[in-house]
């Protein structure tokens, strides 16, 4: 991904005799390797080191989500030897490492970022040995007075064996020490190494960021670990499981500030030799870390300032740019930190481990955000928030990914699961808690709500798919670091949110966080398993007395929902009270292509349920199928399951229910939960999808929206239209469709022009701040004239007076985009000349997005050859702004043109395992719907086979998937479609 150059032969062609202390041989290395690296400019570009980082979850479920870069695996297959296989041997344990890093902020000769490095790590030995495997990756070695690339010596009596043959292994990223005699067990032993590497511009490991400040360019020395990049920054036993301690020392430019996990001593004034003879530079060391992951850990140079306070013994700080912290932009986030960590203190029953909570904001970062222990890094757009330029979704964000971060400070840092399989328990559980940290942040919110929109619908989509996976994977399925970054997706992070939500909610929240509870403090600086927690969760079942169906336990219910993919439809019919379940798949027809399962896609469903309004108690579904005659009903009388949506499942019923429905929706809709009426039409459109019910039956929910005025079921109707419009964009019903909806979001518009002054105020209520964006959305694009005007006069207006922008940070991204569209280039020209002068992220996010909105094919295209020109457009947003060009209709045949041709390009520049990648390949396709485009999806992967498509290789498959089903769609549902929308538009 990086723009330096990675020399693989490089470790033994140094030969400098290293004694102990000698950090001036550091240095001599560091010059010998940039000249090494200035001869080998033809070989291939860096490439390589995982980073992943959480995907993060916005209102109408788009979603942030990793990249990665990832090695190209050799073909050749494997010896059997231990250096050969992925995962380390369990003869050694590591108790501690002492690692000095001196990262350059400047240039050398050579025009190369390097960083220089010497370590040790003291290891037990626990399994008698005569080898030793540590991770490394693209770090070069000084090789020792014996020749060899580390130093082995004994902390006890028992002298060390001596070494026979050191080397790098660069396929499994070891480095490999075989030994002239065996390491006793029970004995400490010390491994020393100096080393160099590169401060690429790589986003994964010890990686450089640069930013312009007053005219100034500057760099940022930050990290990114997680998943397998510790190894990139020094040699390390790189599994969660190999806990350790770290003492951590960084030297770094005079005025810099260094950053680590532990709090920092006051820095000292040293001089080292660098090429042109001494150098003086700060020593900054930091406290000890706790026993932790090496995925968890983090050091950052850089020139930035930062505001602080203390909350309960705890010192909190933001740090950023010094404009940023100086326009006040981290106060939010600092004001909003404490809160959040004391809810979770409460929520877990279990002080904040560390003295400080740091975290701090990168210009360049592929993530929303990474939970590093006591030193928390952030994308700039979620953490910073300015009122004049930030908007209630970029505040919602700021405040759920906090919670997101600090909710792992415990599940996940101070307990962590052994083994990446289980990687869906670290991040649904964060993904689920982040709700309830931010409702504490902001209890006005109603924040809790938006899971169902945000994780569950979102994730329904995915997991309705043949080619979906189950939650846990099998720990020998997981081994290299590209099918490790495989598991960062929707199913990882937003079904496991979903579940774990659903669980918490069938024991209450009480129970649940008894068991967190005791789960936290028995495994506190540990490892475990997922089923660790189950336990936890069955002792807290027991001591309260809480029932379950008889038989069950947390194990036997939850297993159905964690070792088998997909989710069930439960249909109801309320004539004979007859409830079955069956395996939901958005085609019908991939059921064969399904792989086994020992449960048989059944599933134990927990049945919260209301008859005419009122709540009933809940049931249980533990069969295929049950008889429950409560819930029959008669006459107007109607039945709804699965309130609040609180369990990870659809609902079907009977024709007479669904009509039932359907009277109460068009007559007086309050009296169905406002969560329900989301889930009401987002089940009809994907029921309708999976032909248990008709399309048009679908279709007739959206005819009571005249009168809602509530986010949730309008964004929920919006998100399956939009299904809609990508199917028939290109086709002669994208007509009626575009009136039909113009008809029903009228009166949405003229509430919000009522309400808000004529539109010169804000509404009052979260979700209605959403609400009004909709309204103008879709108002503008389906044609109302008083919004193009407003639109195009807020923008024009901006357009005189560039300094004085006159719209409110909610609405700038839907104006942008309807001014953007509806105008040329002198808009689009003005679009890009702000983009680039934005000093705020989000302002430039909100920007980025629209410019993908013109209609002008020659500004799109020109739009795409900037994506991957990292001086127009960061390498963190290349993939997404490509995604925001597909999503025009315009655009897509542009976007898909341009990802083919370039992909080779694309992927070894942007990272071969880039999680990102699944969602290009996914956005640039979404619109596919015809036999051609099948057939050149089909040869885009077989074209590409060789080059290959890292962790986007799922999303091939599910592209070719989905298309398959959206032509088959198109052809049975066209006519009918057509028919509705005709009788439905009002006669003029």
């Amino acid at each position: 991904m990086g723009g330096g150059f990675y020399i693989s032969k490089f470790v033994g062609v140094v030969g400098i005799v290293f004694g102990a202390g000698a950090v001036a041989t550091v240095i001599a290395l560091a010059v010998v390797y940039s000249q090494e690296v200035a001869k080998n400019e033809a070989l291939s570009p860096t490439n390589g080191g995982s980073t992943i980082k959480p995907p993060v979850t916005t209102p109408g479920g788009s979603t942030v989500k990793p990249q990665i870069t990832t090695p190209v695996i050799p073909t050749t297959a494997p010896s059997n030897e231990p250096w050969d296989k992925y995962r380390l041997p369990d003869t050694l344990k590591p108790d501690h490492y002492n690692l000095t890093l001196w990262p350059r902020l400047t240039v050398n000769a050579q025009d190369l970022y390097i960083f220089t490095g010497n370590s040790y790590v003291v290891f037990q030995c626990v399994k008698e040995t005569d080898l030793i495997l540590i991770h490394s990756n693209k770090l070069n070695y000084t090789k020792w007075g014996d020749d060899h690339l580390a130093k082995l010596s004994a902390l006890g009596s028992t002298p060390a064996p001596t070494i026979k043959k050191s080397w790098i292994q660069p396929t499994t990223q070891f480095l490999v020490l075989e030994l002239n005699g065996k390491l006793a067990v029970g004995e400490s032993y010390q491994l020393d190494t100096v080393f160099v590497g590169e401060l690429a511009d790589d986003l994964g490991g010890f990686y450089r960021s640069v930013y312009t400040e007053e005219g100034e360019e500057k760099v940022v020395a930050t990290t990114q670990m997680q998943p397998t990049d510790a190894r990139k920054a020094f040699p390390c036993f790189d599994e969660p499981a190999m806990k350790a301690i770290f003492h951590i020392t960084l030297l770094h430019p005079p005025m810099t500030v260094a950053l680590s996990n532990g709090m920092e001593h006051a820095p000292v004034e040293v001089t080292e030799v660098g090429p042109k003879g001494p150098v003086t530079v700060w020593r900054t060391s930091f406290d000890k870390t706790k026993k932790m992951s090496t995925y968890l850990l983090a050091f950052i140079v850089s020139d930035y300032d930062y505001i602080n306070s203390t909350n309960d013994n705890v010192l909190i700080r933001i740090y950023a740019r010094k404009k940023a912290i100086a326009d006040g932009q981290g106060e939010y986030a600092l004001n909003k930190t404490g809160p959040i960590l004391k809810f979770f203190e409460k929520y877990y029953n279990a002080t904040y481990p560390l003295p400080k909570s740091d975290q701090i904001a990168l210009p360049d970062f592929n993530a929303g955000a990474m939970e590093n222990w006591g030193l928390i890094t952030y994308r700039e757009t979620a953490l910073l928030y300015d009122p004049k330029m930030s908007s209630n979704s970029n505040k919602e964000r700021i405040a759920t990914i906090i919670a997101h971060e600090l909710a792992h400070m415990w599940f996940g840092n101070l307990v962590t699961l052994r083994w990446w399989n289980d990687l869906w328990l670290n991040e649904g559980f964060a993904s689920y808690v982040e709700y309830l940290g931010a409702n504490e942040a902001e209890p006005d919110w109603n924040i809790k709500d938006l899971i169902v929109l945000g994780d569950v619908h979102r994730v329904f989509a995915v997991d309705a798919l043949a080619s979906s996976h189950p939650l846990s994977s099998r720990e020998e399925d997981i081994q290299k670091p590209e099918q490790i970054s495989e598991l960062f997706d929707a199913i990882s992070y937003s079904k496991g949110a979903s579940v774990l939500r659903m669980l918490s909610d069938f024991l209450s929240e009480e129970v649940f966080s008894t068991g967190l509870s005791t789960y936290l403090n028995t495994f506190a600086y540990d490892n475990t398993v997922y089923t660790d927690l189950w336990d936890h969760l069955q002792m807290a079942v027991n001591s309260t007395g809480t029932s379950l169906p008889t038989g069950q336990t947390v194990h036997s219910i939850m297993n159905r929902w964690v070792l088998q993919m997909g989710f069930p439809v439960v249909t109801i019919n309320t004539t004979t009270g007859l409830i079955n379940q069956q395996h939901f798949l958005l085609d019908p027809s991939t059921a064969g292509s399904v792989p086994p399962s020992d449960f048989k896609y059944e599933w134990i469903v927990p049945i919260r349920w209301m008859n005419t309004g009122l709540v009933q108690q809940q049931i249980w579904l533990e069969d295929k199928t049950a008889i429950k005659p409560e819930m029959t009903v008669t006459g107007n009388n109607w039945i709804l399951a699965n309130l609040n949506v609180s369990g990870y499942y659809r609902v079907n019923y009977d024709n007479t229910n669904w009509e039932r429905l359907l009277v109460v929706l068009s007559s007086h809709h309050e009296s169905i939960p406002v969560i329900n009426r989301a889930q009401l039409v987002d089940d009809a459109f994907n029921l309708a999808r999976a032909k248990y019910i008709n399309t048009t039956l679908a279709l007739r929910t959206t005819k009571y929206l005249r009168s809602e005025r509530e986010y949730m079921p309008w964004e929920s109707a919006l998100d399956n239209l939009d299904f809609f419009y990508l199917m028939f964009d290109r086709s002669e019903i994208y007509g009626i469709m575009q009136t039909y909806l113009k008809y029903q979001i009228e009166p949405l518009f003229k509430h919000f022009g009522n309400i808000t002054g004529n539109w010169t105020n804000v509404p009052t209520g979260h979700m209605d701040q959403y609400n009004q964006v909709n309204a103008i959305r879709v108002a503008c694009s389906t044609g109302i004239e008083e919004c193009q005007t407003l639109t195009k006069g807020w923008y024009s207006q901006w357009m005189k007076d560039p300094a004085n922008n006159p719209i409110h940070p909610n609405l700038r991204t839907t104006v942008y985009c309807s001014a953007i569209a509806a105008g040329g280039a002198a808009e689009w020209e003005f679009g890009w000349d702000q983009f680039q002068a934005a000093t705020i992220a989000i302002e430039a996010d909100k920007l980025r997005s629209a410019l993908a909105c013109t209609k002008q094919p020659w500004l799109l295209n020109k739009y795409l050859e900037y994506t991957l020109d990292a001086n127009k457009i960061r390498k963190q947003d290349a993939t997404s702004t490509i995604v925001y060009i597909a999503s025009n209709v315009v655009g897509q045949s542009l976007a898909w043109d341009f990802m083919r041709d370039r992909w080779n390009y694309i992927f070894t520049q942007y990272g071969g395992g880039s999680f990102s990648f699944s969602n290009l390949i996914n956005g640039v396709t979404k619109r596919f719907s015809t036999e051609f485009e099948l057939k050149q999806l089909k040869q885009f992967q077989a074209d590409n086979s060789e080059v290959g498509f890292g962790s986007g290789t799922l999303a091939v498959s599910q592209s070719i998937e989905r298309t398959t089903a959206n032509i088959k769609w198109v052809a049975e549902n066209k006519d009918s479609v057509q028919t509705w929308f005709t009788t439905e538009v009002p006669k003029e």
